[in-house]
Parts: C-alpha cells; sequence; structure tokens
C-alpha cells in the first residue's frame, strides 16, 4: 500500500471522520440482521464519532450524552450498554484514535533510513492525521483538559509513547540529562500542536514539520548539525 493511501485508510479510522447517521451505516432491522457482535461494533463506532464531533462543536463541558446520541443516530440505552457515562466515552474515543496516530507515526519512522528522518517521517504522520479530522484534533488536545484527573492522566501516557520514539538519541555534554531534554522537547511538540489547533488553524498543522523536526534534532545534534541532516537553513 502507498503511503500516502495508508494515511487515507488511518484517517478514515479516528473518530470523528465520519457522521455517525450516515445512511451506509445504518443497522438494518429483519431477518437478516446482523450478529449482535457486529451490531454493537458498529454502534460502538458510530458514538465514538458522534462524541468527536459533538464534543468539538459544543466542547466537552457543554456537550451531553443525549447529544452524543443524536449525534450517532443510537439510543441512550444502547450508549449505556457499551460505557458507563461521557468520560469512559471521551476517553474510549481518545485512546482508540491515539492508537491509530501512534501506529501511523511508528510505521513511518520504522520506515526510514535513520533516526533523524525517522523523527521527520513520524511528525509528519502525526500532522496530516490530525489535519485531516479536525473534529478528532480538537477533541483529543484542546478538550482532554476539560475532562480533569482522568484526562491528565490519559495525556501524560500519551506523551510516554511519544518519548519512545528518541530512544536512540546521542549523549548530551555537560553532564544534561537526555531523559530531561526529551521531556522538554515532547512538552514543546505538543504545546506548538495545541495553540495551532486551540487558535483554529488545525488544517495548517503540516506546515510546522520543518520547524517541528528542527526543533526535535537541534537539541540533541546542535541546529547547524540537525539543520544539514534535515536539508533545511538553520534557524537564526
Amino acid at each position: 500500500m502507498k503511503p500516502e493511501a495508508r494515511r487515507n485508510v488511518d484517517t478514515v479510522l479516528l473518530p470523528g471522520a465520519r457522521t455517525g447517521r450516515d445512511p451506509a451505516r445504518s443497522i438494518k432491522r429483519g431477518p437478516s440482521r446482523l450478529p449482535p457482535g457486529v451490531v454493537a461494533a458498529t454502534q460502538r463506532e458510530r458514538l465514538l464519532d458522534g462524541l468527536v464531533l459533538t464534543v468539538a462543536q459544543h466542547g466537552y463541558q457543554r456537550a451531553t450524552v443525549s447529544d452524543i446520541c443524536r449525534a450517532a443516530g443510537v439510543t441512550r440505552p444502547v450508549f449505556y450498554a457499551l460505557f458507563t457515562g461521557k468520560e469512559d466515552a471521551f476517553l474510549a474515543a481518545h485512546r482508540h484514535g491515539t492508537a491509530v496516530v501512534i501506529r501511523r507515526m511508528a510505521a513511518a519512522f520504522a520506515a526510514a533510513p535513520d533516526w533523524c528522518t525517522g523523527i521527520r517521517e513520524a511528525l509528519r504522520a502525526m500532522l496530516g492525521l490530525l489535519a485531516g479530522v479536525p473534529a478528532f484534533a480538537a477533541m483529543a488536545v484542546i478538550e482532554l483538559d476539560a475532562v480533569g484527573p482522568a484526562g491528565r492522566r490519559e495525556r501524560d501516557q500519551l506523551l510516554t509513547r511519544f518519548r519512545a520514539f528518541f530512544a536512540e538519541v546521542p549523549e548530551l555534554p555537560g553532564g544534561v540529562a537526555a531523559e530531561a531534554m526529551v521531556d522538554a522537547v515532547v512538552g514543546g511538540v505538543y504545546c506548538a500542536l495545541q495553540r495551532r489547533i486551540d487558535a483554529g488553524r488545525t488544517d495548517q498543522l503540516p506546515d510546522l514539520l520543518p520547524t517541528l523536526s528542527l526543533f526535535c534534532l537541534a537539541p540533541f545534534l546542535g541546529p547547524a548539525e540537525a539543520a544539514r541532516r534535515l536539508a533545511v537553513d538553520p534557524v537564526p
């Protein structure tokens, strides 16, 4: 599968990429009814899509279970058969979507010939996916704080997974701890995403690729060497 086709497939898999009320996703009644497990999986997917679109539009605090069910075309009893409440559904959507993003980043990273190129290609994959589904980006990055302690724990776990891409960083001079530097870099990347998404410029996320690539490599290689590896001009 070509990289572009793979990105398109992954974008569709992100919650919020499709409307839950799409007639093509309706479950027909009658003798040919699908097996219960298939029905439940379809309803769950529709509810995750409905939640992401609703939260992106109204915010987590204002979104209600009824709003989510309406967006998904699913009843409240079905919602509560699948989730314990709004927070549970939100976290399920977040985990599912971020797993798609991490998987695509990992594939891009693994396909690259070296660590520097791998970081850039992993960033490219992430930025492209988030730009392709703005509702998921808003829900996963901006509204996560509104969930409270559970949301903060989810973000911490996500950032820990991002740190795995820096397992090959070179030793830093002057006794600077590589782990602390990686934490600073990962946090900085997340902050840059957050600012652009919060400003309603999610479609412009791919424009951050040169800056974020250099930002990720410069602390470990030096600005000039990082720029050389990335074939870009160093930041003055």
